[in-house]
């Protein structure tokens, strides 16, 4: 007896993937049409297209595209942790954990910059995006005030304002980051690193870029 063949009219069944790898595709696509365009022209449909997956799959993961835009922030800010954690958890020398958390960030930025621009303009104009993109960066604060203290503790570091000086160490890394490489034409990755490097160095341990002597802390 004849085995009837499959015609070629039916329809190709889907790749099947566990939720976390569907979930991952989406956020992906995401992230690519953030580095095209601006939040607004981001739609539902354009995020599936760069899919293997149905539209209506999208909803199985994601209420809506600003939804979807927190997971991107989530995503990159893990990324961004990651490194960072080279400087917060770290029991070496201050300044050279330092070069390496901000050559990490750097990194990160480097791959990821015009999707954090898209995200930095989105959070202008909506609240949910501005929430989100904020509580990132004030994690970032968070974290680096508490090391600042532990260092300050440690005599690593001369007695300061830790809260303030993270708030305007970590804005203003959001900043320079940003512009130097969200856009066209990007600024060289190294020279962004070093840059960064020697003002954090600088500010918390008395310290240029070439490593000089750190100032003891006063005696108490």
């Amino acid at each position: 007896m004849a085995v009837n063949a499959p015609r070629e009219s039916e329809p190709r069944r889907r790749r099947r993937r566990t939720p976390e790898v569907a979930e991952q595709e989406i956020i992906a696509a995401a992230e690519a049409l953030l580095r095209e365009r601006p939040f607004r022209e981001l739609t539902v449909d354009e995020v599936m297209k760069r899919t293997e997956l149905s539209r209506p799959s999208f909803y199985v993961y994601f209420r809506d595209r600003h939804q979807l835009v927190l997971r991107v922030v989530e995503h990159i800010g893990a990324e961004l942790f990651t490194m960072a954690d080279r400087w917060f958890t770290g029991d070496g020398a201050g300044p050279e954990q330092a070069r390496e958390a901000t050559e990490g960030i750097v990194s990160v930025f480097a791959e990821h910059g015009p999707v954090m621009r898209a995200l930095a303009d989105a959070a202008a104009d909506h609240p949910d995006v501005d929430d989100a993109y904020t509580e990132l960066v004030t994690s970032f604060v968070d974290a680096t005030a508490e090391h600042i203290d532990r260092e300050v503790a440690a005599g690593r570091v001369l007695p300061l304002d830790a809260r303030e000086t993270a708030t305007a160490l970590v804005w203003m890394n959001e900043r320079y980051l940003t512009l130097s490489l969200g856009r066209e034409p990007t600024t060289e990755r190294a020279l962004v690193a070093e840059t960064l490097h020697t003002i954090w160095s600088r500010t918390l341990y008395g310290t240029g870029s070439s490593g000089a002597a750190q100032p003891s802390a006063a005696p108490g």
